[in-house]
């Protein structure tokens, strides 16, 4: 059962997420929280998988919440997902380099929503479907110049092959068509890699790939 918790000020749009949720077989809603600091609050008593995390809040924002549970070592398990009301709002940006493993647009439809949930907890999903190369663009325009590529030397060679590939965007199993491989190896190399660049989920292998300068702006397909 994967375990979600609502954290936005708006009741009728966590009404809405709760009615859609609790109705799946396999997931259902942890609690729910109105605000940045009642949402830290109940992930650590609740310890869900999955927070659905607003990024504009009282008291404290999405983005600040967000920070804090990803740098909580006790709180690793826990996978924060932003929701915005616009599809390429400035904050998701950092959001992703504060360890949010994606984004959801607020009026996103009921089979991506729970798609998304469900594919982030496998770890096989960077962000929205459908908006996942544009954010990627716009992200790369907006990143700093590419930092040292140190980091890429403990790498193999496919290790930065399949790093480049999930840059630019695709699942494991587009990796796999793409490299001639299964999908469950294309995940092994995937999850191999964030190991030993000591990433927490996909979304921020993304970031090393551009900041290293393995991926460039203009790749995208």
């Amino acid at each position: 059962m994967i375990r979600v918790l609502l954290a936005d000020d708006q009741s009728l749009v966590r009404a809405g997420f709760r009615a859609l949720l609790d109705a799946q077989p396999d997931i259902a809603v942890a609690g729910e929280a109105a605000d940045g600091e009642e949402a830290l609050r109940r992930v650590r008593e609740l310890r869900p998988d999955v927070v659905l995390m607003d990024i504009r809040m009282p008291l404290l924002d999405g983005l600040a919440a967000t920070r804090r549970v990803t740098s909580d070592a006790e709180l690793a398990d826990v996978k924060v997902v932003m929701l915005t009301t616009f599809e390429l709002d400035e904050y998701v940006f950092e959001a992703i380099r504060a360890g949010a493993s994606g984004f959801l647009v607020k009026d996103t439809e009921p089979d991506e929503l729970l798609r998304a949930v469900r594919a982030v907890v496998a770890g096989d999903a960077l962000l929205s479907p459908g908006v996942t190369r544009r954010l990627i663009a716009e992200f790369a325009a907006r990143s700093k110049e590419p930092a040292a590529a140190g980091a890429l030397a403990r790498l193999t060679e496919r290790e930065r092959e399949v790093m480049a590939l999930v840059g630019i965007g695709l699942s494991n199993e587009e990796i796999a068509r793409r490299l001639v491989v299964s999908p469950l190896t294309a995940k092994t190399h995937v999850s191999r890699t964030m190991v030993k660049l000591g990433v927490r989920d996909r979304a921020q292998l993304v970031v090393v790939a551009y900041e290293s300068g393995l991926v460039r702006p203009g790749w995208l397909g």
